[in-house]
């Protein structure tokens, strides 16, 4: 793949150890023949799920700073998309957008994927005012946004227990591209991811595996927008994509690992060959119409 005008700039956490935030994503993406800007928003030696560890920061004036030098970076007609993930405070979501911005600014048909990272089944794990400059700030300049349901849940305000429901949420939520994780399964002992266009209601499932490290929703949208940016139609970018995560999953959780064994399964991006069951759902606007 020529390197021109194909670059992704991604913008989450970095840990010293570990493949969570801009590790799994950078990786995925590298692999996947897509050079890559990394931009961390917090450091941390591993993943708080494993215990205590320093959280590293930036004054906002510096982060501010590095993206108004990014903005002037001779280079960024390289630049085809983003990808942003966990941020650090309320102000780096703001500073983002600029950024988001003066690249559609300069390329109009740029692919922005917002992962709105903030909480999971248990709640938010972040400020809610972080949260709500995700919500306000990022999600309205997305092309792509990638949420679990939990999170989706609290971005539209309402338990979402039902893939109908969780359809109609991601339709009220504004992004033309809409990756739900965690959605409901339809097989028993499944998982699914489900994704909702303008045309295309999609479920791709797989077994659920118990425990499982942290990172998979990173990896799966690093992997679903290098799908997209490849070209490839909705219904294979989903079923590849899930297909390289439970791949991974799966072996990982095979060798009893605490974190996604990436640098070996690196093949699992390029050619996965685990099993998905893809299903076609009843579009929520082909509700309305009927």
């Amino acid at each position: 793949m020529s390197n021109t005008a194909s670059a992704v700039i991604v913008i989450s956490s970095h840990v010293v150890r570990g493949s969570v935030g801009n590790r799994a994503a950078v990786f995925a993406l590298e692999t996947l023949g897509y050079p890559v800007w990394a931009l961390p928003t917090i450091v941390l030696p591993w993943h708080p799920g494993h215990g205590p560890s320093t959280r590293l920061s930036f004054p906002e004036s510096d982060f501010d700073k590095a993206i108004d030098d990014l903005i002037r970076a001779p280079w960024l007609g390289e630049v085809r998309a983003v990808l942003t993930g966990y941020f650090g405070n309320a102000a780096q979501p703001r500073s983002v957008a600029r950024l988001i911005l003066a690249l559609k600014d300069r390329n109009p048909d740029l692919l922005y994927a917002c992962d709105p990272v903030i909480g999971d089944r248990g709640g938010l794990y972040v400020p809610q005012a972080t949260a709500e400059a995700i919500r306000d700030e990022l999600l309205p300049l997305a092309t792509l946004a990638t949420p679990n349901r939990f999170e989706l849940e609290w971005l539209s305000g309402a338990p979402l227990e039902s893939n109908t429901a969780i359809m109609e949420a991601a339709v009220s939520l504004g992004p033309p591209r809409l990756l739900v994780t965690s959605a409901v399964p339809m097989m028993a002992g499944g998982t699914g991811n489900l994704y909702l266009t303008g045309h295309h209601a999609l479920l791709a499932e797989h077994r659920l595996i118990d425990n499982p490290p942290n990172g998979l929703g990173d990896l799966l949208s690093a992997v679903f927008l290098a799908r997209i940016l490849a070209g490839l139609d909705d219904e294979k970018a989903l079923q590849l994509s899930t297909a390289s995560v439970f791949e991974i999953l799966a072996r990982t959780a095979k060798r009893g690992g605490d974190e996604l064994t990436l640098e070996t399964d690196s093949a699992s991006l390029s050619l996965p060959m685990a099993m998905v069951q893809m299903r076609r759902l009843v579009h929520p606007l082909q509700r309305i119409k009927r």
